[in-house]
């Protein structure tokens, strides 16, 4: 069965991007608007990896990590941000909230499938 991804950016066209090449590589893809969408979703059903952007209205990609942390069932789910924040700070930030990963927009779709294979196959 095919492993599930919870895409969570506010912008439109960055998910569409994101589920084109998730969906591609053979992965279903679910979409949140915001951080407070993605928590939602992802308590309505367990996914295996979640790619959220960090400044987003609702609620942004940290305190969504520190949510998802505090769930015993995403104790261990990994999470990867994908944002334009790059600085050493927020990645290390990132770090203590429970990220896994980081990727930096403009994204790579090939880059994005090969980081996403290397963390749940």
């Amino acid at each position: 069965m095919a492993k599930t991804i919870l895409a969570v950016d506010d912008s439109s066209s960055l998910r569409q991007m994101v589920a084109f090449s998730l969906k591609a590589a053979g992965y279903q893809v679910v979409e949140a608007v915001d951080g407070q969408d993605g928590l939602d979703k992802a308590k309505q059903q367990t996914v295996d990896l979640v790619l959220t952007d960090q400044n987003m209205p609702k609620m942004d990609g940290l305190t969504l990590i520190k949510s998802l942390r505090g769930l015993p069932t995403y104790a261990k789910v990994p999470i990867l941000m994908l944002t334009t924040e790059s600085s050493d700070e927020m990645k290390s930030k990132g770090r203590a909230a429970g990220a896994n990963g980081w990727l930096v927009k403009p994204f790579d779709p090939q880059r994005l499938i090969e980081v996403v294979k290397k963390v749940i196959g």
